[in-house]
């Protein structure tokens, strides 16, 4: 692929590992030093949060956001002060970081999920117009904001994603053609997608989304923590989310470092309180085990645990619990903990949401919140502690009511049984 000289950025990329500084291309996945895996990072020219007063979108973050350039057709999150459900919960000061579609909250993604705040930053580090095809693999929620961002940013994009997360790729507008669908059918999963955009991003003219490994990817997931903040006038003291590859706690987690770096917000890191959904839990059980080691599973097992909960979206059983900056290091530097709910406690989280606050919130969500009225229920927070919960999707069903959401087609369906085939790639590749 034909890649243009870099453009003149507001930052330059550091590798965890060795602190080699990398000059930035938009494409950039890893450091090319040979040493224990790590992830890179972003060092900005200015180091003092300075939110950008006269943007209200994503971008008004964009001096600590590894980005080229700024987009057009942008939402962004909100956070409030909870009122009812905190008490509920009992808690004192409960904050919410609503990241979906509850626009008379300020909330304005409009597919409905956080992944958007990541969609929009990896095309904005991307050169002007990139040669070549952006390849990406989902469990749902990231299909659909990269087939909205890329449709309305004119970059083209093959998107893989599992049967299982279909019903998640939801848009307002129409998938644009420069934009295809690969569904893979059941029962193949999140790792079947990812194997095959892996082979993909190989073959001339294609170029890898990069995952978790992507700086751009965890900084945009990390503006969370930001808006919070700039909500807050302070960091919270925990921080509860449900992961599945933890790309989002891990952006959360390089945002507060460098927000204990300003200076002005004190030098406590907030404690990542991170959830998953039994009965499929690696980070959950790796953490068990006192160990930064990722416990492994066999991999039919791993397809029926995750046939079998509420979250499809966080049934990644590749997640970066070991690598230098990954969820390990995260987890054990905030002083964090790993917790995990069953579908029940989910489905009862989700009902206390819209009773209390007056939207409905997607599963992921719902699995944060019952960990956090778990730990409430057990003491784990401190009496008197600022809470904040991430509910990374929400207000899709709503939307749906109204008829503002329309559901994916795929370009095409590709059996389990064909995808370790070349003739799997070469179906793909004549998209």
């Amino acid at each position: 692929m034909l890649v243009p000289r870099p453009e003149a950025r507001h930052y330059a990329l550091r590798c965890r590992a060795c602190n080699r500084v990398i000059e930035d291309d938009g494409f950039v996945l890893g450091c090319p030093s040979p040493h224990e895996p790590a992830f890179l990072v972003a060092d900005y020219h200015n180091r003092r949060f300075q939110p950008d007063r006269s943007s209200a979108d994503l971008f008004r973050f964009h001096s600590w956001l590894p980005i080229g350039r700024r987009m057009a057709g942008v939402g962004s999150g909100a956070t409030y002060r909870s009122e009812r459900l905190a008490r509920a919960a009992g808690l004192d000061e409960l904050w919410i970081a609503f990241n979906g579609w509850w626009p008379e909250r300020g909330a304005t993604l409009a597919t409905g999920t956080f992944k958007e705040l990541e969609a929009w930053t990896v095309l904005a580090r991307l050169p002007q117009r990139p040669a070549g095809t952006l390849v990406i693999a989902s469990a749902g929620n990231t299909a659909a904001a990269f087939a909205r961002a890329c449709s309305l940013a004119e970059v083209a994009c093959l998107i893989i994603v599992p049967e299982s997360g279909l019903a998640q790729v939801l848009s307002p507008e129409e998938r644009a053609p420069w934009v295809k669908l690969v569904v893979l059918d059941h029962p193949a999963d999140y790792a079947d997608a990812i194997a095959l955009a892996g082979w993909l991003a190989e073959v001339e003219k294609y170029y890898p989304e990069g995952g978790v490994r992507n700086v751009a990817r965890r900084a945009g997931l990390g503006t969370v923590l930001l808006d919070a903040l700039d909500t807050m006038g302070r960091l919270p003291d925990y921080y509860f989310q449900a992961v599945g590859s933890g790309a989002g706690a891990i952006g959360v987690f390089e945002a507060a470092e460098r927000l204990v770096e300003d200076g002005g917000f004190g030098d406590q890191l907030p404690r990542l309180m991170l959830s998953q959904n039994h009965p499929f839990t690696p980070l959950y059980d790796s953490w068990r085990t006192g160990s930064r080691v990722l416990v492994r599973m066999d991999a039919e097992v791993a397809r029926r645990r995750a046939a079998q909960i509420l979250t499809p979206v966080l049934s990644n059983r590749q997640p970066p619990y070991a690598i230098l900056g990954g969820v390990y290091d995260a987890l054990h530097t905030s002083g964090g903990d790993m917790l995990a709910v069953d579908n029940a406690a989910a489905r009862q989280a989700r009902a206390l949401f819209e009773e209390h606050e007056g939207i409905d919130i997607d599963p992921a969500g719902a699995v944060a919140l019952a960990s956090l009225l778990q730990a409430a229920r057990d003491g784990r927070i401190a009496k008197g502690a600022t809470v904040l919960l991430n509910v990374t999707g929400g207000g899709r069903e709503r939307r749906l009511r109204e008829g503002s959401l329309r559901h994916a087609r795929p370009d095409v369906r590709i059996a389990r049984s064909e995808i370790r085939r070349s003739g799997a790639v070469e179906m793909v590749g004549a998209l």
